[in-house]
Protein backbone atom coordinates (compact mmCIF):
# COMPACT_ATOMS: atom_id res chain seq x y z
CA UNK A 1 0.00 0.00 0.00
CA UNK A 2 1.13 3.80 -1.19
CA UNK A 3 2.16 5.94 2.04
CA UNK A 4 0.14 9.09 1.11
CA UNK A 5 2.60 12.31 1.98
CA UNK A 6 -0.06 14.84 3.18
CA UNK A 7 0.60 18.32 1.10
CA UNK A 8 1.90 20.78 3.26
CA UNK A 9 -0.39 24.25 2.68
CA UNK A 10 1.61 27.31 1.47
CA UNK A 11 3.00 29.30 4.17
CA UNK A 12 1.13 32.88 4.36
CA UNK A 13 3.25 35.78 2.93
CA UNK A 14 3.95 37.58 5.83
CA UNK A 15 4.22 41.32 4.64
CA UNK A 16 7.68 42.75 5.74
CA UNK A 17 7.56 44.63 9.55
CA UNK A 18 6.86 48.53 8.77
CA UNK A 19 9.71 50.77 9.56
CA UNK A 20 8.86 53.08 12.60
CA UNK A 21 8.82 56.60 11.36
CA UNK A 22 11.97 58.17 13.11
CA UNK A 23 10.26 61.43 13.91
CA UNK A 24 7.66 60.22 15.67
CA UNK A 25 9.61 58.54 18.71
CA UNK A 26 12.10 61.57 18.64
CA UNK A 27 12.41 63.39 21.89
CA UNK A 28 12.75 66.58 20.09
CA UNK A 29 9.09 66.07 18.11
CA UNK A 30 6.80 67.50 20.47
CA UNK A 31 8.80 70.37 20.77
CA UNK A 32 8.70 71.01 17.34
CA UNK A 33 4.86 71.53 17.41
CA UNK A 34 5.31 72.96 20.56
CA UNK A 35 8.10 75.42 19.00
CA UNK A 36 5.27 78.31 17.71
CA UNK A 37 3.10 78.89 20.64
CA UNK A 38 6.39 78.65 22.60
CA UNK A 39 7.78 81.65 20.46
CA UNK A 40 4.54 83.62 20.93
CA UNK A 41 4.36 82.76 24.47
CA UNK A 42 7.78 83.73 24.78
CA UNK A 43 7.59 87.48 22.58
CA UNK A 44 4.56 88.29 23.93
CA UNK A 45 3.91 87.29 27.58
CA UNK A 46 7.51 85.87 29.45
CA UNK A 47 9.98 89.06 27.57
CA UNK A 48 7.42 91.65 28.67
CA UNK A 49 6.92 90.66 32.03
CA UNK A 50 10.83 90.58 32.47
CA UNK A 51 11.10 93.81 30.46
CA UNK A 52 8.42 95.60 33.00
CA UNK A 53 10.32 93.91 36.16
CA UNK A 54 13.95 95.10 34.58
CA UNK A 55 12.06 98.48 34.18
CA UNK A 56 10.49 98.98 37.46
CA UNK A 57 14.22 99.09 39.10
CA UNK A 58 15.60 101.98 37.08
CA UNK A 59 14.38 105.63 36.36
CA UNK A 60 13.15 104.95 32.67
CA UNK A 61 12.46 107.77 30.88
CA UNK A 62 11.85 106.96 27.14
CA UNK A 63 13.39 110.09 26.40
CA UNK A 64 16.42 110.08 28.34
CA UNK A 65 19.41 107.77 26.47
CA UNK A 66 20.60 107.18 30.30
CA UNK A 67 18.12 104.95 32.50
CA UNK A 68 19.54 104.86 35.89
CA UNK A 69 19.03 101.64 38.50
CA UNK A 70 16.99 103.12 41.38
CA UNK A 71 16.32 99.59 42.97
CA UNK A 72 13.11 99.39 44.34
CA UNK A 73 12.54 103.03 44.83
CA UNK A 74 9.96 103.21 42.49
CA UNK A 75 7.94 100.49 44.85
CA UNK A 76 8.93 102.74 48.13
CA UNK A 77 7.44 106.04 46.44
CA UNK A 78 4.29 103.95 45.90
CA UNK A 79 3.45 102.81 49.37
CA UNK A 80 5.26 105.70 51.20
CA UNK A 81 2.21 108.46 52.45
CA UNK A 82 4.61 111.23 51.77
CA UNK A 83 5.63 110.58 48.29
CA UNK A 84 3.76 112.96 45.27
CA UNK A 85 3.28 109.34 43.54
CA UNK A 86 1.21 107.75 46.58
CA UNK A 87 -2.28 109.75 46.45
CA UNK A 88 -2.73 109.25 42.85
CA UNK A 89 -1.69 105.71 42.71
CA UNK A 90 -4.04 104.44 45.76
CA UNK A 91 -7.41 106.46 44.67
CA UNK A 92 -6.90 104.92 41.29
CA UNK A 93 -6.67 101.85 43.31
CA UNK A 94 -9.48 102.64 45.34
CA UNK A 95 -11.36 103.46 42.15
CA UNK A 96 -10.51 100.02 40.83
CA UNK A 97 -11.79 98.53 43.90
CA UNK A 98 -15.29 100.08 43.83
CA UNK A 99 -15.30 98.98 40.34
CA UNK A 100 -14.73 95.82 41.20
CA UNK A 101 -16.63 95.03 44.13
CA UNK A 102 -20.31 96.69 42.36
CA UNK A 103 -19.79 94.58 39.01
CA UNK A 104 -18.15 91.16 40.01
CA UNK A 105 -21.37 89.99 41.66
CA UNK A 106 -23.84 91.01 39.15
CA UNK A 107 -21.28 89.86 35.88
CA UNK A 108 -21.92 85.88 38.28
CA UNK A 109 -25.23 86.58 39.23
CA UNK A 110 -26.75 88.18 35.99
CA UNK A 111 -25.18 85.62 33.48
CA UNK A 112 -25.94 82.69 35.36
CA UNK A 113 -29.69 83.55 35.32
CA UNK A 114 -29.84 84.84 31.91
CA UNK A 115 -27.94 81.02 31.03
CA UNK A 116 -30.89 79.19 33.19
CA UNK A 117 -33.47 80.90 30.55
CA UNK A 118 -30.85 80.05 27.69
CA UNK A 119 -30.83 76.26 28.48
CA UNK A 120 -34.25 75.88 28.59
CA UNK A 121 -36.37 74.79 25.51
CA UNK A 122 -38.72 77.46 23.95
CA UNK A 123 -39.46 79.04 20.79
CA UNK A 124 -36.97 81.48 19.61
CA UNK A 125 -34.39 80.07 21.98
CA UNK A 126 -31.14 80.59 19.78
CA UNK A 127 -32.20 84.39 19.18
CA UNK A 128 -32.40 84.93 22.86
CA UNK A 129 -29.39 83.40 23.39
CA UNK A 130 -27.91 85.78 20.21
CA UNK A 131 -29.21 88.54 21.60
CA UNK A 132 -27.52 88.35 24.92
CA UNK A 133 -23.89 87.55 23.41
CA UNK A 134 -23.81 89.97 20.56
CA UNK A 135 -22.74 93.24 22.49
CA UNK A 136 -19.71 91.03 23.79
CA UNK A 137 -18.65 91.32 20.04
CA UNK A 138 -18.35 95.05 19.86
CA UNK A 139 -14.90 96.88 20.85
CA UNK A 140 -14.68 98.55 23.82
CA UNK A 141 -14.02 101.86 22.08
CA UNK A 142 -17.71 101.28 19.87
CA UNK A 143 -19.26 100.57 23.07
CA UNK A 144 -17.75 103.70 25.32
CA UNK A 145 -18.85 105.92 22.56
CA UNK A 146 -22.51 104.60 22.18
CA UNK A 147 -23.16 105.09 25.71
CA UNK A 148 -21.46 108.08 26.19
CA UNK A 149 -23.77 109.91 23.66
CA UNK A 150 -26.57 108.20 25.08
CA UNK A 151 -26.02 108.98 28.53
CA UNK A 152 -24.54 112.68 27.89
CA UNK A 153 -26.59 114.91 30.54
CA UNK A 154 -28.25 117.18 27.69
CA UNK A 155 -28.57 115.31 24.27
CA UNK A 156 -28.62 111.72 25.75
CA UNK A 157 -31.30 109.23 24.70
CA UNK A 158 -31.78 108.03 28.58
CA UNK A 159 -32.20 111.31 30.15
CA UNK A 160 -34.52 112.45 26.90
CA UNK A 161 -37.12 109.36 27.64
CA UNK A 162 -36.60 108.90 31.63
CA UNK A 163 -38.51 112.87 31.02
CA UNK A 164 -41.18 111.42 28.77
CA UNK A 165 -41.45 108.63 31.47
CA UNK A 166 -42.44 111.37 34.22
CA UNK A 167 -38.70 110.53 35.67
CA UNK A 168 -35.75 112.82 36.23
CA UNK A 169 -34.63 114.02 33.09
CA UNK A 170 -31.52 116.27 33.61
CA UNK A 171 -29.16 113.35 35.28
CA UNK A 172 -25.53 113.74 34.95
CA UNK A 173 -24.63 110.26 34.38
CA UNK A 174 -21.08 110.78 33.07
CA UNK A 175 -19.84 113.83 35.63
CA UNK A 176 -20.95 113.06 39.30
CA UNK A 177 -21.10 110.44 41.75
CA UNK A 178 -22.63 107.77 42.61
CA UNK A 179 -24.01 107.95 38.45
CA UNK A 180 -20.86 107.82 37.29
CA UNK A 181 -20.23 104.31 38.95
CA UNK A 182 -23.91 103.02 37.85
CA UNK A 183 -23.18 104.55 34.33
CA UNK A 184 -19.59 102.61 34.39
CA UNK A 185 -21.20 99.33 35.97
CA UNK A 186 -24.41 99.44 33.97
CA UNK A 187 -22.80 99.48 30.93
CA UNK A 188 -19.98 96.75 31.74
CA UNK A 189 -22.64 94.60 32.70
CA UNK A 190 -24.70 94.67 29.34
CA UNK A 191 -21.62 94.44 27.07
CA UNK A 192 -19.67 91.92 28.56
CA UNK A 193 -22.69 89.58 30.65
CA UNK A 194 -23.15 87.78 27.41
CA UNK A 195 -19.57 85.84 27.37
CA UNK A 196 -19.90 84.52 31.15
CA UNK A 197 -23.64 83.44 30.61
CA UNK A 198 -21.93 81.25 27.56
CA UNK A 199 -19.31 79.89 30.02
CA UNK A 200 -22.37 78.84 32.37
CA UNK A 201 -24.37 77.90 29.62
CA UNK A 202 -21.32 75.10 29.15
CA UNK A 203 -21.59 74.40 32.30
CA UNK A 204 -25.19 73.19 32.88
CA UNK A 205 -25.48 71.55 29.51
CA UNK A 206 -22.88 69.16 31.38
CA UNK A 207 -25.20 68.71 34.23
CA UNK A 208 -26.50 64.62 33.98
CA UNK A 209 -30.01 65.04 33.34
CA UNK A 210 -30.14 61.84 35.51
CA UNK A 211 -29.34 64.17 38.90
CA UNK A 212 -32.15 66.03 38.03
CA UNK A 213 -34.63 63.55 37.66
CA UNK A 214 -33.57 62.15 41.00
CA UNK A 215 -33.98 65.19 42.93
CA UNK A 216 -37.26 65.48 41.00
CA UNK A 217 -38.23 62.18 42.71
CA UNK A 218 -37.36 62.85 45.85
CA UNK A 219 -39.80 66.07 46.02
CA UNK A 220 -37.70 68.98 45.14
CA UNK A 221 -38.86 72.05 44.08
CA UNK A 222 -37.65 73.97 41.22
CA UNK A 223 -35.54 76.02 43.85
CA UNK A 224 -34.24 72.69 45.59
CA UNK A 225 -33.11 71.24 42.65
CA UNK A 226 -30.93 74.55 42.33
CA UNK A 227 -29.32 74.95 44.77
CA UNK A 228 -28.64 71.25 45.05
CA UNK A 229 -27.96 70.00 41.73
CA UNK A 230 -27.18 73.30 40.08
CA UNK A 231 -24.80 74.65 42.02
CA UNK A 232 -22.81 71.91 43.23
CA UNK A 233 -22.06 71.09 39.86
CA UNK A 234 -21.13 74.39 39.24
CA UNK A 235 -18.82 75.12 41.84
CA UNK A 236 -16.13 74.66 39.15
CA UNK A 237 -17.22 76.52 36.25
CA UNK A 238 -18.56 79.43 38.70
CA UNK A 239 -14.74 79.25 40.11
CA UNK A 240 -13.16 80.18 36.94
CA UNK A 241 -15.73 82.58 36.13
CA UNK A 242 -15.21 84.31 39.18
CA UNK A 243 -11.32 84.52 38.45
CA UNK A 244 -11.27 85.84 35.26
CA UNK A 245 -14.14 88.41 36.13
CA UNK A 246 -12.27 89.85 38.88
CA UNK A 247 -9.14 90.51 36.53
CA UNK A 248 -11.22 92.15 33.52
CA UNK A 249 -12.52 94.58 36.48
CA UNK A 250 -9.71 95.27 38.10
CA UNK A 251 -7.91 95.58 34.72
CA UNK A 252 -11.10 97.90 33.09
CA UNK A 253 -9.89 100.69 31.37
CA UNK A 254 -11.58 101.68 28.01
CA UNK A 255 -14.64 102.61 29.43
CA UNK A 256 -13.49 105.14 32.24
CA UNK A 257 -11.14 106.82 29.35
CA UNK A 258 -13.61 107.02 26.34
CA UNK A 259 -17.23 107.71 29.14
CA UNK A 260 -16.03 110.03 31.67
CA UNK A 261 -12.70 110.34 31.28
CA UNK A 262 -11.95 109.80 34.86
CA UNK A 263 -14.34 112.65 35.65
CA UNK A 264 -15.65 114.04 38.45
CA UNK A 265 -11.99 114.59 39.06
CA UNK A 266 -10.36 111.59 39.41
CA UNK A 267 -12.68 109.50 41.25
CA UNK A 268 -13.23 107.12 38.16
CA UNK A 269 -9.86 107.16 37.27
CA UNK A 270 -9.28 102.82 37.87
CA UNK A 271 -5.63 101.47 38.38
CA UNK A 272 -4.91 100.93 34.71
CA UNK A 273 -5.64 104.63 33.88
CA UNK A 274 -3.42 105.65 36.14
CA UNK A 275 -0.53 103.33 34.98
CA UNK A 276 -1.18 104.74 31.53
CA UNK A 277 -1.06 108.30 32.39
CA UNK A 278 1.89 108.02 34.46
CA UNK A 279 4.10 105.93 31.50
CA UNK A 280 2.87 107.27 28.44
CA UNK A 281 1.92 111.17 29.68
CA UNK A 282 4.53 111.54 32.22
CA UNK A 283 6.98 109.15 30.67
CA UNK A 284 7.69 107.77 34.21
CA UNK A 285 8.09 104.27 32.87
CA UNK A 286 9.36 103.11 35.63
CA UNK A 287 6.87 104.49 38.22
CA UNK A 288 4.55 102.84 36.12
CA UNK A 289 6.34 99.50 35.61
CA UNK A 290 6.16 98.76 39.26
CA UNK A 291 2.68 100.25 39.91
CA UNK A 292 1.27 97.40 37.34
CA UNK A 293 3.18 94.94 39.43
CA UNK A 294 1.85 95.89 42.62
CA UNK A 295 -1.59 95.50 40.57
CA UNK A 296 -0.42 92.19 39.71
CA UNK A 297 0.93 91.04 43.10
CA UNK A 298 -2.58 91.77 44.34
CA UNK A 299 -4.44 90.20 41.44
CA UNK A 300 -2.59 87.10 42.32
CA UNK A 301 -3.56 86.99 45.58
CA UNK A 302 -7.12 87.31 44.91
CA UNK A 303 -7.00 84.39 42.43
CA UNK A 304 -5.07 82.47 44.86
CA UNK A 305 -8.11 83.32 47.25
CA UNK A 306 -10.58 82.22 44.71
CA UNK A 307 -8.99 79.06 44.19
CA UNK A 308 -8.88 78.06 47.48
CA UNK A 309 -12.83 79.12 48.23
CA UNK A 310 -13.62 77.07 46.05
CA UNK A 311 -11.51 74.22 46.33
CA UNK A 312 -12.51 70.42 46.18
CA UNK A 313 -13.28 68.82 50.07
CA UNK A 314 -12.17 65.65 50.54
CA UNK A 315 -14.26 63.21 52.73
CA UNK A 316 -13.81 63.93 56.17
CA UNK A 317 -14.26 67.73 55.78
CA UNK A 318 -10.14 67.78 55.39
CA UNK A 319 -9.67 69.94 52.20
Amino acid sequence: MATVTPVKPPEKAVPPPVSANPMRDHPLTAWLFLAPYLVLFGGFVLLPIGLGLWMSLHSWDPRLPAKPFIGLENYADLIDPGSVSFDPFWNSMQATGIFTLFSVPLLIVVPLAVAVVMNERFPGRNLFRAVYFAPYVLGVAVVGVVWRFLLDANIGLVNHYLGVIGLSGNIPWLSSLPEAWVALVGVTVWWTLGFNAVIFLAGLQDIPREQYEAAELDGASTWQSFRNVTLPNLRPVTAFVLMITIIASANMFGQSFIMTNGAPGTETRTAIFEIANTGLREFAMGEAAAASWILTVLLIIASLGVFWFFREKEEGGRS
